[in-house]
């Protein structure tokens, strides 16, 4: 599967002789950068052109090759807090419970453990920073778990991520961002990386 990007509102130096190109065919797929890189709108774009979507200033083609997938599942860690929205779990009281007593890195172990695998077959999962709050264990463990996503269920993993353990392991394949130019390059004025920037 490839997606093709010819033009963007946010990476900007594209062109039609200019495009991005970004594989898609490993079923493990870290997105990897800086921060203002472009890994959550990478992120985005990779769902609208998956859900077939139209977005102004957006130009793309997407080549699904042999590749079938049920359904797309867009979970910001950020975002996607299901402690803020305990009213989606009305007819659960077990869970709103258990959500209102866990910590955030316990609620995001048991998306994965209880929620995520109740997905379709097939279904390309991608997520925005799914370290968020978790220690370097559980992280492995997360990681364990997308694993097992692919291979049970057939699932595609799409992740923003700056988690070294993520990008660092031997069954991801990691598009790094930092090799793209666009708008939202760190300044130039924040001095020498490990020095004090406060004046």
């Amino acid at each position: 599967m490839y997606l093709k990007i010819l033009a963007h509102p946010v990476f900007v130096n594209l062109n039609f002789h200019m495009p991005i190109l970004v594989d898609l065919s490993h079923p493990l797929v870290m997105l990897a950068g800086e921060n203002g890189s472009g890994k959550s709108t990478l992120l985005h774009s990779i769902d609208y052109a998956l859900r077939g979507e139209k977005v102004d200033g957006f130009i793309y083609k997407l080549d699904p090759g042999k590749v079938e997938f049920e359904k797309t599942f867009l979970f910001d860690a950020e975002q996607h807090n299901p402690r803020t929205r305990l009213d989606f779990f009305d007819d659960d009281p077990r869970m709103q419970e258990f959500l209102q007593m866990a910590s955030h890195g316990q609620v995001m172990l048991s998306m994965f453990r209880e929620n995520f695998p109740n997905l379709p077959d097939g279904t390309v999962l991608l997520l925005d920073e799914p370290e968020m709050a978790l220690s370097q264990s559980n992280q492995r463990r997360i990681l364990k778990m997308m694993m097992e996503l692919v291979d049970q269920k057939k699932f595609r993993v799409i992740a923003a991520t700056h988690s070294p353990i993520f990008i660092d392991a031997a069954e991801t394949y990691v598009i790094n961002l930092d090799n793209h130019i666009n708008k939202n390059v760190a300044a130039s004025d924040l001095g020498i990386e490990g020095q004090s920037t406060i004046q």
